[in-house]
């Protein structure tokens, strides 16, 4: 059956999902251009025609995957509720446990990038991103007289980094700690960096498991 006609920006996100299911697969390492173009039955010229190198095609995939987090990231910090409750739901939903990310490709992205200057660069600005969105949805807590936080910006170094080695533990040993026990550490951080009581924190209406059970809410998640 003839494939159907895609303009190019139609072209470039089809590569790039394509390249983000092999880099799962086989990892930044192993992938390569062929297999992109195999599993979508176009040639190795297309591929090279749209990202030109290999380094460049993982570059942009990795990219396309963490951005649509990101964007989800900034729908949750930016909900009409207090900083609290809008940080928890962040915080559970970016934990190893929650739908953020697909855990794998970030792990395979940060080995990666300490040989591919590309990539590194596109991770980099990622992560502080991420950071920087944390840290003003804190800053706001703390200007509302929600919590007290001098250093809105360690807070959230401080939290991105527990979750991601956590992150790292759970990709790459098998079953160590239960969701139950890394919801709880992610809670604990949170009411600990912002000074407040572990009840008050548990105790808001964040406990709607639509944000704290993301998995529930969308049982395609893979992060």
């Amino acid at each position: 059956m003839a494939r159907v006609r895609l303009n190019v920006a139609e072209r470039r996100e089809e590569l790039l999902r394509a390249a983000v299911g092999q880099i799962e697969v086989r990892g930044v390492s192993s992938v390569r251009i062929a297999d992109v173009a195999s599993v979508l039955g176009v040639s190795n010229a297309l591929v090279l025609y749209h990202f030109s190198t290999k380094e460049k095609l993982v570059a942009a995939a990795f990219a396309y995957a963490a951005e649509a987090d990101l964007a989800h990231l900034r729908k949750l910090l930016a909900r009409r509720t207090t900083a609290v409750r809008r940080l928890r739901a962040a915080v559970r939903w970016y934990a190893p446990t929650g739908q953020a990310k697909g855990w794998r490709l970030w792990i395979e992205g940060w080995a990666a990038s300490l040989r591919e200057p590309a990539l590194r660069e596109v991770a980099g600005d990622l992560d502080q991103q991420w950071k920087a969105e944390l840290a003003q949805v804190i800053e706001e807590g703390a200007a509302a007289g929600e919590f007290r936080c001098e250093d809105p910006r360690s807070v959230a170094w401080r939290l991105t980094a527990l979750l991601d080695g956590m992150a790292v533990q759970t990709t790459s040993y098998a079953g160590p700690l239960s969701r139950t026990t890394m919801l709880r550490w992610t809670d604990e951080a949170l009411a600990r960096e912002l000074g407040i009581d572990l009840a008050e924190l548990t105790g808001s209406p964040a406990a709607d498991p639509r944000e704290t059970d993301p998995r529930e809410a969308d049982p395609s998640a893979t992060g």
